[in-house]
């Protein structure tokens, strides 16, 4: 498992961080009352359609925004060396994915099963595993 360094100047001190961990996250309201996930017609990069360890998707996306995961992570997962590592795409291993979320190293707090359902889980990580690669520089318009 490749381990990142994460250098905090403020304290003085590095902290070894799984690459692809999770940061802190929050519970939020319930997944019913989330926005829609990205379609083409609104311009973001569509979500695959291929489901992951038995998960559903968009029923995935819906639950890593209502849980608050997008806060430290992007909407897309992106990460962010500030708030909290990249999730996606290529997450780290299922089950890493779960001991991370039921028992977290670093800041993060833990989700047992009373807060995140083992469905739940395999939902949230079939969206992450959906989550298609950012375009190559060279791609871009204005970046060649």
């Amino acid at each position: 498992m490749s381990m990142l360094l994460l250098g905090v100047a403020a304290l003085g001190f590095l902290v070894p961080w799984p690459a692809g961990a999770l940061g802190a996250q929050k519970k939020a309201a319930s997944a019913s009352s989330v926005a829609k996930p990205h379609t083409a017609k609104s311009g973001k990069t569509p979500l695959k359609t291929a489901s992951a360890e038995a998960g559903e998707a968009a029923r995935g996306k819906k639950l890593y925004d209502s849980f608050g995961c997008y806060e430290c992570h992007g909407h897309m997962a992106e990460g962010s060396v500030a708030t909290g590592p990249r999730l996606a795409p290529d997450p780290v291993p299922f089950s890493f994915f779960v001991q991370q979320l039921r028992h977290p190293i670093n800041q993060m707090p833990p989700y047992t099963d009373k807060v995140v359902s083992a469905q739940d889980l395999k939902d949230i990580y079939a969206f992450l595993k959906s989550v298609p690669p950012p375009p190559k520089v060279q791609n871009i318009p204005g970046m060649q």
